[in-house]
C-alpha cells in the first residue's frame, strides 16, 4: 500500500467515484466522505471488488454544516495518520434559495467553505509530497465575489444558481492560489481541476429555457471518468509531481491571467473566511 491516506470528497458521486477507484487501484488507503453512509458503502464495495483494495472507509459529512466538517476533520484528524491526497470534489448546484443552519447560502457552503474549512484543518497531517486538488470550474470566470453579500446570499440580488455556483468556483480557485503560496515552504503540492461540463446528478433541468441549454451543450458533455480525468492526474501522475498553484483543464495546465493570480479580493476572501470560520478553525 501507499504511504499516507487518501481523503476524497463527494466520493459516491460520478466523478467521486471514478477518482475514488484511481486512488484504489493506485494502492491508496482511502477515507471516502460522503453524504450518505448507506450510498458511500454501496459504492465502496463495488470499488473493493473492481480493484481489490480493501482499505477504504467511508466517513459521513453533511457539507451545509460546518459542525459536520468540523467532526469529520477531527475523526481524520484522531487517526494520526499522514494525508497523501485530498479531493475535495463534492459539489452543488442549488435550483433555489436556501439558507443552513450556520446562515450561509448553500451552494457557497458546499462549494467554498467546506472544503476551505476541511482542508485547513486537515494541514497539520500534511507535509512534503501532499497533493491536494481542488475542483472548481471554467465558469470561475464569470465569477463575481459581492461583499458583504457572498456568504448569505452568494450574490447581489435575486437567486440566480449559474452566478452563485460561478462565484463560489472563483472562491475556490482563490483559496486554492492562495493556500499554495502559505504552504510552498511544505512542500504541500496544492492545484486546482477543471473538469468541464460532465454529465452528473448536479445537472438538474428545471427552468423553461433548460431544454434548449440542454440541446446546444450535449454533445460536449463528458462521462464522470472523462470529467474525473484532469483531478486523477494530478492526484496521482508522476509528471505533476512539485506542481502547485495551478489551474487545470483537460489535462493540462492552463495559465491565469494575472486579473485571477492577483485577483484583487484574494486577501479579503481570505481574511473574511477566516473569521466566519474562526469557530471551527
Amino acid at each position: 500500500m501507499k504511504q499516507g491516506i487518501a481523503v476524497i470528497t463527494g466520493a459516491d458521486g460520478g466523478m467521486g467515484t471514478e477518482i475514488t477507484r484511481a486512488v484504489a487501484e493506485a494502492g491508496y488507503s482511502i477515507i471516502m466522505v460522503c453524504y450518505t453512509t448507506q450510498k458511500g458503502e454501496k459504492v465502496k464495495q463495488q470499488i473493493v471488488e473492481s480493484t481489490g483494495n480493501e482499505k477504504i472507509e467511508v466517513m459521513q459529512a453533511d457539507f451545509s454544516s460546518m459542525q459536520s466538517v468540523s467532526d469529520l476533520a477531527d475523526r481524520i484528524l484522531q487517526k494520526e495518520l499522514p494525508i497523501a491526497l485530498l479531493m475535495n470534489n463534492a459539489g452543488t448546484l442549488e435550483t433555489a434559495f436556501r439558507t443552513t443552519v450556520d446562515g450561509v447560502e448553500r451552494t457557497v457552503s458546499i462549494n467554498y467553505l467546506a472544503p476551505y474549512l476541511l482542508t485547513r484543518k486537515l494541514l497539520p497531517l500534511m507535509g512534503a509530497g501532499t497533493r491536494v486538488v481542488n475542483m472548481v470550474s471554467c465558469t470561475y470566470a464569470i465569477g463575481n465575489i459581492d461583499f458583504p453579500h457572498f456568504f448569505a446570499r452568494g450574490r447581489n440580488g435575486a437567486f440566480w444558481r449559474i452566478p452563485i455556483y460561478s462565484n463560489t468556483k472563483l472562491a475556490l480557485l482563490l483559496f486554492t492560489l492562495q493556500l499554495a503560496e502559505q504552504a510552498k515552504d511544505k512542500g504541500i503540492c496544492i492545484n486546482a481541476a477543471d473538469p468541464g461540463i460532465v454529465s452528473t446528478p448536479i445537472i438538474a433541468m428545471h427552468a423553461w429555457f433548460d431544454p434548449l441549454t440542454d440541446l446546444f451543450f450535449r454533445p460536449f458533455i463528458r462521462t464522470p471518468r472523462q470529467g474525473a480525468d484532469t483531478a486523477i492526474r494530478l492526484l496521482l501522475d508522476k509528471d505533476n509531481e512539485g506542481k502547485s498553484g495551478t489551474f487545470n483543464i483537460s489535462g493540462h495546465t492552463k495559465p491565469l491571467s494575472s486579473r485571477f493570480t492577483e485577483h484583487k479580493q484574494k486577501q479579503k476572501l481570505w481574511d473574511e473566511t477566516e473569521h466566519l470560520l474562526s469557530k471551527w478553525v
